[in-house]
């Protein structure tokens, strides 16, 4: 963004001051081509400055002429065009003054409405701060070539620069100041080269928390050997004029060069491809290096130079970096295969690069860790280095240079922890630091705008953190619940806050949690945040305070503030009596959603109405609903469908009210006068009820009483299937206290047999006096503990009958024992076997839980 693309909407009345001795419907012409000279880096009334400003005042004409062309009021645009060649043709310089005035004037109004100008701007105006100096640079070169070819002349009274000072000199004494003045010139490029190199390190350490990266190094290799070539002829024009420089200025001369030289090659060796931040031992990774220099100073060589890869502590690291990389390393604190990679050289694309392409790290040496530091807040790195030879010189010099801090982990586990570690590197350490030194505590904004940061770099959206999600960030981070975000913009937060300590009343810190939210987004939710349907990050006490007023079915959705990776939706429901209740279903995870979608279970449920405020919930999520088959498919097979109910509401109305399958009829109840009175249900259901830990368990403590439901629904075309076996037709209805045996109609009953799961092989069958008999005085008509008690009997002849023929088939009605519970290999139809609870199919573990 330029800056001319700001102040162009900004009201006119602001710049009226601006434009006194030039036109501002010129300016307009003009547009960001003014900004785009360095009119401000024009310092200066000797010739060079002169020749400058002549040769722009030429350019802007032709451009004005040619942005004439396009408009309606061209005579009288000429007319002004001429009006300013006349005036200034003479005087370029004042022309120059005149614009530096209108752009400090239009560069200040925006700094006075928005604080800050854009970022290309400033890198515009930093790349022609450099061309400009190297124009300065190759003018003193032609007036130290001028001077030796005529040492009697001496420089124009007039054109000489007034830094110079050499007024009231002989002539002989001219050449001396004019090339220390040249040699001063080229230490400050220089340090520009190395300025911009060193912000590209450290724009490259940003992009690991997802900030923009310009990667492309070709123009910063061009800038590098632009100034390389200037300087060769310099050093040219200095080592020719050595006889008139005397025996104490050339040596001091000469050292200077050299350390203007060495700086710039080995600040041209940087690592173009960092190797992973968070890296496994056993783990290939991949990495590059890249010298800027060496197609133009790389001396040919029979054999190849040959880059080597060694891991180094931040102890080693720091070590290196006082010495300014000219010590070499003594140790190397890890094993890495396949670390030596020769620099090859591409003369098409003109670069000069080593890419280590199957890097491994075997194995690492920790170091010593102060106080409470963990294996995951070690730093590390790695260096690459080398010996090469330099032309024309053949001078030999060693190239060292370090990656970004890296973390070495063992176990996935470790993986939360050492990002943690990396992030708060790469967000707050300074350019051209002490390896690896880091702030403990930064302000709270900082910390927003690098969550705010990683948030839309993981999930690859548009779409940021809001002020609201920072207020409640704060909260949750400082365990403060203020009422003003103000009270939180001067404050600072720790590293321990950030990924030491635990969160009051959790089992993980700040950053595990909304690491956990950053994986579901990303995985499960990003078009949902993307198109604003899900609040997030707000509390529960929040929730209940915005939806206790809204209309019954009004709902939310937030990521769960007591369980990691967690996403839930809060909805309001009316009582008899009109009083309003919050109630917050149970979370679902990434492995919930990718079982079904968050929009197909908002459908599913048929009290969620609108999204708050008050948008429906149809026309807010119908993009997100999935299409849903019905019959047959392509093999024949009857096609099926997850759906989702909380159980409270599958509780208080039947399935068929829904529009699901009709109930089956109700069968007659009977009691079983010679069932012992330790008889459970689940040991006469065994062989068909789910196996315990897959059935219902207690929910935890604010969401809804049950837990939520995944059924398996057949389309209501289809005949439904009827069970010939006594024991699944009729149904039978158990007491609601009693475990509850979900979708008994779709489970395969098999014969259980217990004796062949017995460790040990078959164990005897039970003798006749192993079984208890009822006491004399037990009534017939007294109702076994799991059936009703105001149940009728049927009357006794049918009971004789019903027993008879449940001796006749089948196993033992009651098996003597309960056998061990046997893991299945696919998941129970139960929602607690889907990630909902404790009870896992695949005993799989949700991160952050124990």
């Amino acid at each position: 963004m330029s800056l001319w693309s700001i102040v162009s909407h900004m009201p006119p009345e602001e710049f009226s001051g601006l434009f006194t001795e030039f036109p501002r419907n010129l300016r307009c012409l003009l547009a960001d081509w003014l900004e785009n000279q360095p009119w401000e880096f024009l310092n200066g009334s000797d010739a060079f400055c002169t020749s400058v400003a002549s040769g722009m005042l030429s350019a802007m004409l032709e451009k004005l002429r040619s942005a004439a062309g396009s408009e309606g009021q061209q005579c009288q645009i000429l007319q002004q065009v001429n009006g300013v060649k006349n005036t200034y043709q003479r005087d370029p310089l004042r022309l120059v003054a005149i614009l530096k005035a209108i752009l400090e004037g239009e560069k200040a109004a925006v700094l006075k409405r928005d604080r800050h100008l854009p970022l290309s701007f400033h890198r515009r105006q930093e790349e022609l701060k450099f061309s400009l100096g190297l124009q300065r640079l190759q003018h003193r070169v032609r007036e130290i070539q001028a001077l030796r070819d005529n040492p009697t002349a001496s420089l124009q009274p007039d054109l000489r620069d007034p830094q110079l000072k050499t007024e009231g000199k002989p002539p002989e004494n001219e050449l001396p100041a004019l090339i220390l003045e040249a040699v001063k010139e080229l230490e400050a490029a220089k340090q520009q080269v190395l300025k911009r190199i060193q912000i590209w390190k450290r724009q490259q350490q940003l992009a690991g928390n997802g900030a923009v990266f310009e990667e492309n190094l070709a123009p910063l290799q061009k800038r590098c050997e632009s100034l390389v070539e200037v300087y060769f002829q310099l050093h040219q024009q200095v080592m020719g004029a050595s006889a008139k420089l005397g025996a104490e200025l050339l040596p001091r001369l000469l050292e200077r060069f050299n350390d203007v030289l060495s700086s710039l090659v080995k600040s041209s060796f940087l690592v173009e491809k960092q190797p992973p931040q968070v890296l496994k031992t056993q783990t290939k990774f991949q990495a590059s290096v890249r010298f800027l220099l060496g197609p133009q100073l790389l001396k040919a060589s029979a054999k190849p130079y040959m880059v080597r890869a060694d891991m180094v502590t931040e102890k080693q690291a720091r070590e290196l970096a006082l010495s300014a990389y000219s010590n070499t390393l003594s140790e190397s604190t890890g094993e890495i295969m396949h670390n030596m990679v020769a620099l090859e050289t591409n003369p098409t694309s003109g670069t000069c690069c080593a890419n280590f392409k199957n890097v491994l790290l075997k194995k690492i040496k920790r170091c010593e860790r102060k106080g409470s530091e963990s294996v995951t807040e070690e730093k590390c790195a790695v260096l690459f280095s080398t010996t090469v030879a330099l032309t024309p010189s053949n001078l030999s010099i060693h190239l060292q240079v370090l990656s970004l801090p890296i973390v070495v982990i063992v176990h996935g586990n470790q993986d939360n922890n050492a990002k943690a570690t990396v992030l708060w590197d790469n967000a707050f350490s300074e350019i051209d630091r002490v390896p690896f030194v880091v702030a403990e505590r930064v302000p709270w904004e900082k910390m927003c705008d690098t969550l705010n940061l990683k948030f839309m770099a993981e999930v690859q959206t548009t779409k940021g953190l809001l002020k609201e999600h920072y207020f409640f960030l704060a909260q949750k981070i400082f365990n403060d619940h203020s009422t003003s975000f103000e009270d939180f913009q001067n404050r600072s937060v720790s590293w321990a806050q950030f990924n030491k300590e635990i969160l009051p009343g959790r089992g993980f810190t700040f950053w595990q949690w909304f690491d956990g939210v950053l994986d579901l987004t990303k995985r499960c939710l990003k078009s949902y945040w993307s198109d604003r349907l899900i609040i997030g990050f707000i509390s529960k006490q929040y929730v209940c305070k915005v939806l206790s007023t809204e209309p019954d079915g009004t709902f939310l959705l937030r990521f769960s503030d007591s369980e990691i990776g967690g996403v839930t939706i809060a909805h309001v429901i009316r009582g008899k009596d009109g009083s309003s209740q919050v109630e917050n279903i149970q979370p679902f995870s990434a492995k919930d959603l990718s079982i079904r979608s968050l929009g197909d279970r908002i459908r599913d449920l048929g009290q969620l109405r609108n999204l708050y405020p008050s948008i429906p919930k149809d026309q807010a999520f119908g993009s997100h609903y999935n299409k849903e088959q019905t019959g047959k498919d392509g093999r024949g097979y009857v096609s099926t469908a997850i759906k989702m109910t909380v159980e409270s509401e599958r509780d208080q109305q039947p399935q068929s009210a829904a529009g699901g399958p009709p109930e089956a009829p109700q069968a007659q109840m009977i009691s079983l006068p010679i069932l012992q009175p330790e008889l459970h249900l689940e040991s006469m259901l065994s062989p068909i009820a789910p196996p315990d830990p897959f059935g219902p368990r207690p929910s935890p403590m604010g969401y809804p009483t049950s837990e939520s439901n995944i059924n398996m629904v057949v389309p209501d075309n289809l005949v439904p299937f009827h069970s010939t076996s006594p024991m699944l037709s009729p149904p039978l209805v158990m007491e609601p206290t009693l475990p509850h045996c979900p979708d008994l109609a779709f489970r395969n009953p098999v014969p259980f047999m217990p004796n062949q799961y017995m460790p040990g092989g078959p164990s005897p069958e039970p003798r006749d006096e192993e079984m208890l008999e009822l006491p004399p005085s037990t009534s017939i008509d007294s109702s076994p503990r799991w059936m009703p008690p105001t149940m009728d009997l049927p009357p006794s002849s049918d009971l004789d009958q019903f027993l008879q023929e449940m001796a006749g088939e089948g196993p033992p009605l009651c098996p003597p024992f309960v056998p061990p519970l046997q893991h299945s290999g696919y998941p129970s139809p139960n929602a607690s076997c889907w990630g909902l609870g404790e009870s896992r199919w695949d005993d799989s573990i949700r991160p952050g839980h124990a």
